[in-house]
């Protein structure tokens, strides 16, 4: 009967110890760890496609759009934007700018008796010739 005891109660530390260190996970209040993955994966594109931008500006003199980029080769990303956010750049003369803007799915049509719940929060983001990520919340 002790044992049993013992047992209940070392099963029920280490279920809040898990519940506990999981709820700490999330890497902002109100955000989903999945959530931190898409906006990681989102800089790292921007990453690329300005690496791609100084590189098509030391071969040929002059920045490119996102298109010129992928279709010289300077720029091999397979798609134009990343779990709901499309990427945009803007050139000039004497430099370019990569936006990542977010643009959120329809809601679903609220259920009788259930909480509405907001959408997460995805901040726009982009960088420039000097390779600094900016982010708008």
């Amino acid at each position: 009967m002790k044992s049993l005891i013992a047992t209940l109660l070392v099963a029920m530390i280490a279920i809040f110890a898990y519940s506990y260190f999981l709820k700490k996970a999330a890497p902002v209040p109100g955000t989903m760890v999945t959530q931190a993955v898409s906006i990681t994966g989102v800089q790292m594109d921007l990453t690329s496609i300005a690496q791609a931008e100084r590189a098509y500006d030391a071969q040929n003199g002059s920045y490119a759009s996102l298109d010129q980029l992928t279709s010289s080769g300077s720029l091999t990303m397979e798609r134009s934007g990343r779990d709901g956010y499309t990427y945009a750049v803007e050139t000039s003369s004497s430099g370019f700018t990569v936006t990542a803007t977010y643009t959120p799915p329809p809601p679903p049509a609220p259920k009788f008796g259930q909480p509405i719940v907001p959408p997460p929060h995805y901040p726009t983001m982009w960088i420039d010739q000097n390779m600094e990520i900016h982010q708008a919340d």
